[in-house]
């Protein structure tokens, strides 16, 4: 199956990239599980080998490869333990930057996008509110306009990179009486006045910072803006077949991690004479996990060849993060369940990968916010459309 997707030069890619993670980010994973902060010289790293230009032009420092490059770097970044550098990394990319690239002007990409890509710089994206979770539409951060300025006001909560980014992409209510029309998106320095955040503290994704940002009379230049005015809310929407489709290949990858390890194991732990993966019971328990896996692997990169080729899939990737991540957290669930006392340890991967996984239906829309999405496709016969 991998042929009909992945080349030599894919192949070759990965490799490369599994040997950059095991000698440059592996070793500093327990340090910064524990502090909650991930070193800036490993961005810069990152940046040198090309890994934040994978899919973006050549003209701004990137590779322009195909989207089988990412979904590489992001089931790579998922098999060495941390899914919070992982959520820092591909929330950089994939969420604050794919904005940028899209709706920022000429001027706005030489000053965010080219730093972004050479890893001195390093973004964030702040749609969820404190009041309104998956509702992006119901946001309450205000921008009004004052002559050649913004003023905004409001707040952000559970935001990856919020607390140590550079630059943060924030949506807010250029035009309120509109609703979900009249918003807008932004690009917002981190020292800029008015500006504040605080550190969340999480039960997985322990390496990445999570913030919750206050915006206090925040003045920006009007130039910040992103797109057009009160056109917001199509751009993020359009990129929600993305975000959902990174999160789905996550949770396969995150998925078959976890069972290669505990394959292993069980290939090693004895009990009653022999290795515990000769017992009926745990082998026919095992290769159930892995079908599921296969069939939610199968269908992402059937989706991501879709999105490669630039059909617009919000459906197939609302249905690949919905069941991927569910099956993720099963699958994970008795991987632990393999291992006895010893999945129990946070010396063993699997508590990490159980706390880490459980993210998955929650962040970037729960699940119960993409079941009424689909229903509303496949109930009501709702189309979505791209915004551009």
């Amino acid at each position: 199956m991998n042929s009909i997707y992945f080349t030599e030069e894919h192949n070759l890619f990965r490799k490369s990239l599994q040997d950059f993670l095991k000698k440059e980010v592996v070793p500093h994973i327990e340090k910064w599980e524990k502090t909650g902060t991930i070193e800036r010289f490993i961005w810069k790293k990152f940046g040198q080998m090309g890994y934040f230009g994978i899919n973006y032009p050549e003209a701004y420092g990137g590779l322009n490869l195909d989207l089988f490059y990412t979904v590489i770097l992001l089931e790579e970044l998922q098999k060495i333990n941390s899914g919070g550098f992982a959520a820092a990394i591909w929330a950089h990319v994939y969420l604050a930057m794919t904005h940028l690239n899209a709706e920022g002007n000429e001027a706005l990409k030489q000053k965010y996008l080219v730093p972004s890509i050479n890893g001195d710089k390093i973004g964030s994206l702040c749609l969820t509110e404190p009041f309104g979770g998956s509702d992006v539409a119901g946001m309450r951060t205000t921008a009004v306009k004052d002559g050649d300025y913004y003023i905004i006001n409001g707040s952000k909560t559970f935001i990856t990179n919020g607390y140590y980014s550079d630059y943060l992409v924030v949506a807010a209510k250029t035009n309120p009486e509109l609703g979900n029309k009249g918003m807008s998106l932004f690009i917002i320095d981190r020292e800029t006045k008015g500006l504040s955040a605080t550190k969340l503290n999480k039960l997985g994704w322990r390496a990445s910072d999570t913030g919750e940002i206050a915006f206090d009379n925040v003045k920006i230049p009007a130039t910040h803006l992103l797109g057009e005015e009160n056109r917001g809310f199509g751009y993020i929407v359009q990129h929600f077949s993305l975000e959902r489709l990174v999160m789905g290949i996550n949770a396969h990858a995150r998925a078959e991690f976890a069972l290669e390890y505990a394959l292993q194991f069980m290939s090693e732990r004895k009990a009653f004479g022999k290795t515990i993966d000769q017992f009926q019971a745990l082998r026919h328990s095992a290769v159930e996990l892995y079908a599921d896996i296969e069939l939610c692997k199968t269908y992402n990169y059937s989706v991501a060849a879709r999105l490669n080729q630039g059909e617009y899939v919000v459906k197939e990737a609302t249905i690949s993060k919905l069941k991927s991540t569910k099956m993720a957290d099963e699958v994970i669930y008795q991987c632990l369940q393999f291992l006895g006392g010893y999945g129990y340890m946070e010396d063993y991967p699997l508590a990490r990968l159980l706390r880490d996984s459980r993210l998955g239906p929650i962040g970037g829309g729960t699940s119960e916010i993409l079941r009424e999405i689909l229903a509303k496709i496949v109930i009501d016969k709702k189309e979505y459309k791209p915004a551009t």
